[in-house]
């Protein structure tokens, strides 16, 4: 079974992103089996690493494992785990196969193993198929071979990851802080969010002043969150402050402190949030709304590193970083003398501009399955899944409210599928007429029913040209590849355009 699988898994010219997803393209295609996931094991949930054979929305899934007693009972055995037909416990991918031709069809045979690396459990390899009695008893035993040699990837990307962090750091290994998950994920795929990514952990490093600039909604504070992680100052607690939700009176106080009879109401001495962040970061959420007055105490401290209580004679020294966030254009406010041109120098040492969601292609997808999983366990679905047609509106939708509007729109969803009185025991879908009027909009469909037709022509009648364009492009381009098995270079021959054309084509519409 192991010479099945290509040597080239193990090379180093191979990322470990490339070797798993090698990995189980071909545990799939030597089983036949349906679907083939491996999940890594961080905290309480399992995070999807590679997949083959579930839908793409499944990537950007969480899975908690207390929520999920099959995956339950492969994390707590170290042997092979197999649910038949007759389990009653419901499949974390029912509904998600993407053989299953966006019908929710329930997985029928079902086996899991949990992977180990160095005696420390590294997560679970899943296999699921939609034919009852797919496994053979040959390939029961050939299961824990397979996930020995699928550890003996891990091991060596482990090795090769460390080797690269020596180097990298002259003998001194990342500390195990940093790679701990103690605030939510960045989730994302796209090009542009590896480049950001790349680039926040490297000027994470420094000491350097940073402004987070970007639409409402881009998820600025994580990003906050993620330097802060990866920072020197790791040790110690982020300190939060948003700007724009302190009352003009009050942001003195609040970011430099008091002395006790300051003003009315000030009764004992207090440390401002700035005297609280010592050693660590500053986060100035809505650095936008600061009033220029208070503007010119931060440039002190960005300045000298000094800030004076108010109501007190005395300077205090104070070693801070500045991370700083807003939604606002703040060269335009300078120009306008809403800002101080000064200070936004000084805080705009690294600018990072955050792309917004619409530019991220499919990462859509994978932050909808995020969603999509959080409340799955919130409202207590068996299994609840998106449509391929509600897939169709996220991608063409233009989200002006980026991730904080999809993460609504998703709940909403969730909600009205409850409301029509779904049954919360079987596979519940969330299809387009459970989203927003906005997303409805965009409806156009794929199917070839004489009322879908008639629904599609209604509706493109409305609908941008661009974004119809766009819809009739993916769907080819879809169509493609269903009747070449994926072959992206075959679809580029049937479609008549060069193969990089198709992938860059792909990527623009959100297929990749």
């Amino acid at each position: 079974m192991i010479k099945m699988f290509s040597a080239q898994m193990l090379s180093p010219k191979t990322s470990i992103t490339e070797r798993l997803q090698q990995f189980v393209s071909e545990v799939q295609e030597v089983l036949q089996c349906s679907a083939v996931g491996l999940l890594k094991l961080e905290g309480e949930q399992l995070k999807p690493i590679a997949l083959k054979g579930v839908v793409s929305t499944t990537m950007g899934r969480r899975f908690t494992v207390q929520d999920h007693p099959r995956l339950a009972q492969i994390v707590a055995s170290q042997e092979l785990v197999h649910f038949t037909e007759q389990c009653t416990l419901p499949d974390p991918y029912d509904g998600l196969l993407d053989t299953c031709q966006g019908q929710p069809l329930p997985v029928h045979d079902c086996m899991g193993i949990s992977l180990w690396i160095n005696h420390k459990q590294w997560g679970v390899l899943t296999l699921d198929s939609l034919e009852q009695d797919h496994f053979t008893e040959e390939q029961h035993a050939s299961i824990p071979v397979i996930a020995r040699y699928c550890e003996a990837i891990l091991r060596v990307s482990e090795l090769e990851s460390e080797v690269r962090a020596v180097r990298l750091y002259q003998d001194k290994l990342i500390p195990e802080k940093l790679t701990a998950h103690h605030e939510p994920e960045l989730i994302g795929e796209h090009d542009s969010m590896h480049t950001l990514l790349k680039e926040l952990d490297i000027v994470a490093d420094s000491e350097l002043s940073v402004l987070l600039t970007g639409e409402t909604g881009v998820g600025k504070e994580l990003f906050a969150h993620r330097l802060h992680r990866h920072s020197r100052r790791a040790n110690h607690g982020l300190v939060q402050v948003n700007c724009a939700a302190i009352p003009d009176n009050l942001v003195e106080s609040e970011l430099f402190g008091h002395k006790k009879g300051a003003f009315s109401g000030a009764l004992v001495d207090r440390a401002g949030r700035i005297e609280s962040a010592h050693g660590s970061t500053l986060f100035l959420d809505e650095i936008g709304e600061l009033p220029l007055l208070a503007q010119a105490k931060l440039l002190r401290v960005l300045q000298n590193g000094e800030i004076q209580r108010v109501g007190s004679d005395q300077l205090k020294k104070v070693d801070v970083r500045i991370v700083a966030a807003t939604n606002r254009d703040l060269k335009e406010m300078v120009k306008n003398g809403d800002f101080r041109a000064d200070l936004y120098h000084r805080l705009s040492v690294y600018p990072v501009e955050i792309p917004p969601l619409r530019e991220r292609g499919h990462d859509i997808l994978l932050l909808a399955g995020y969603f999509i999983e959080l409340n799955r366990s919130r409202f207590g679905f068996r299994s609840l899944r998106i449509s391929p047609e509600a897939e169709t509106l996220l991608l063409h939708y233009n989200w002006p409210g980026n991730i904080r509007e999809l993460e609504h729109v998703i709940s909403r969803a969730a909600l009205r599928t409850v409301s029509e009185g779904a049954d919360k025991n079987t596979i519940v879908t969330v299809t387009p007429l459970h989203l927003d009027n906005e997303l409805q909009a965009l409806s156009v469909c794929h199917n070839t029913s004489d009322a879908n037709i008639e629904m599609s022509q209604q509706i493109l009648q409305v609908m941008p040209l661009k974004l119809a364009t766009d819809a009739f492009q993916a769907n080819h381009i879809r169509q493609a590849l269903t009747h070449t098995q994926n072959n992206w270079a075959q679809a580029a021959k049937l479609l008549g355009i060069d193969a990089s054309n198709l992938h860059k084509l792909a990527k623009r519409l959100g297929l990749k």
